[in-house]
């Protein structure tokens, strides 16, 4: 981290920051304020040679007043015990072999949070310290971070009590009483477990889809895929479910290009948004197919798919929100993470997907898939 530390800044380059003729000033190609996290760095007496920008403003103090002061007073931190960390560092008279600090969170006055790591610079492995170069972080990454793991092991655990719970109390019930109960009764109790074990599948599942999305290793088996076919298989489903024929619309304008992608990942993107579509929105659920400019391209071509609704969509304030984790459009249950996999699918496959008001003044979704032709094929 000693980056541009070794020889000192002419006087007549010499920026704010940097004390003006101090030997160990940063070389003239790299400003201090162009790097994102907080850098203090200290000379050999412990006086502060360079305190960036970012340093500024995450520990409130004014640059003017850092420069050519002690180290410890510019940055007083303690630990979460609430003990001094300079004292207990001690990076000028500790351990001759210590080369610097980990990361770690430590509290600057007034109990604000902040991530400190440190480099003690010697001239040889063994020798005095030079420079002690400090980096500082903001902590507000990480707790949106945290929050968003214990907003998502507080989901997890709501939704699968309910379906475990009901596993569980008639599975035992059947054990206990099985000659009670009628074959209708047994069955219905089956049935019941069999849908509830089909829901914990289902979180799982998806789960795992955001943790291969978040870690970019979503796998994709691209095959030829007939788009058509597989929004007439899910408007069958839905239909089988109790739906009403007349409240499905397919158009499709032709003739779209040969599509190669997962079939199962785009089954899963037009389950999420044609379910969406009818238990959020209300009236004709309208689906279009047609082809479109493949996104970021002007010569591929690649297919849109529109599902729109005459339901009350979704307020503008909201929009930007949709394909965020645990957002809901209604109270209607859910675990607010479908929209949020859907979109992460659709970007694995190199497209785009946008949410708008519909022509019926409901929600419209639509999404763009490149045709991804194989390069041997092409």
């Amino acid at each position: 981290m000693a980056v541009g530390m070794s020889s000192p800044r002419p006087a007549h380059t010499a920026t704010p920051h940097v004390a003006d003729g101090e030997p160990d000033g940063l070389d003239a190609g790299l400003d201090p304020d162009d790097l994102p996290d907080g850098l203090v760095v200290a000379d050999g007496r412990g006086r502060v040679v360079c305190f960036n920008a970012a340093a500024a403003r995450i520990t409130a103090t004014d640059r003017a007043d850092a420069i050519g002061r002690p180290l410890e007073a510019v940055l007083p931190l303690e630990d979460l015990k609430g003990k001094r960390w300079w004292p207990l560092t001690d990076p000028y008279g500790g351990l001759a072999t210590r080369s610097g600090q980990p990361e770690r969170n430590l509290l600057l006055p007034g109990g604000r949070e902040v991530l400190v790591s440190a480099r003690y610079v010697r001239e040889h492995p063994t020798g005095p310290v030079r420079r002690v170069v400090v980096c500082l972080r903001g902590t507000e990454a990480r707790r949106r971070t945290e929050r968003s793991h214990a907003e998502l092991i507080a989901t997890v655990a709501h939704e699968l009590r309910s379906p475990l719970t009901s596993v569980k109390g008639f599975t035992a019930t059947l054990l206990a009483k099985w000659e009670r109960f009628t074959d209708d009764q047994k069955r219905l109790m089956l049935e019941t477990v069999d849908a509830d074990a089909g829901r914990v599948t289902r979180l799982i599942a998806e789960l795992l889809d955001i943790s291969r999305i978040d870690s970019g290793r979503l796998e994709l088996r691209r095959q030829p895929v007939d788009i058509t076919a597989a929004v007439a298989r899910h408007i069958q489903a839905l239909i089988a479910g109790g739906q009403t024929p007349d409240r499905f619309r397919v158009r499709a304008r032709g003739p779209l290009p040969e599509l190669w992608a997962d079939p199962d990942k785009v089954d899963q993107v037009l389950g999420n948004l044609l379910e969406n579509a009818v238990r959020h929105g209300e009236g004709t659920v309208t689906i279009e197919i047609a082809p479109a400019p493949a996104p970021g391209t002007s010569d591929e071509t690649g297919t849109a798919v529109t599902v729109s609704d005459e339901g009350p969509g979704i307020p503008e304030e909201s929009m930007a929100r949709v394909f965020t984790r645990f957002w809901r459009g209604s109270k209607r249950g859910g675990t607010g993470l479908g929209l949020y996999i859907v979109k992460g699918i659709v970007e694995a496959h190199g497209g785009t997907i946008t949410v708008d008001r519909g022509p019926g003044g409901g929600a419209e979704f639509r999404f763009i898939l490149p045709v991804s032709t194989p390069a041997y094929l092409a």
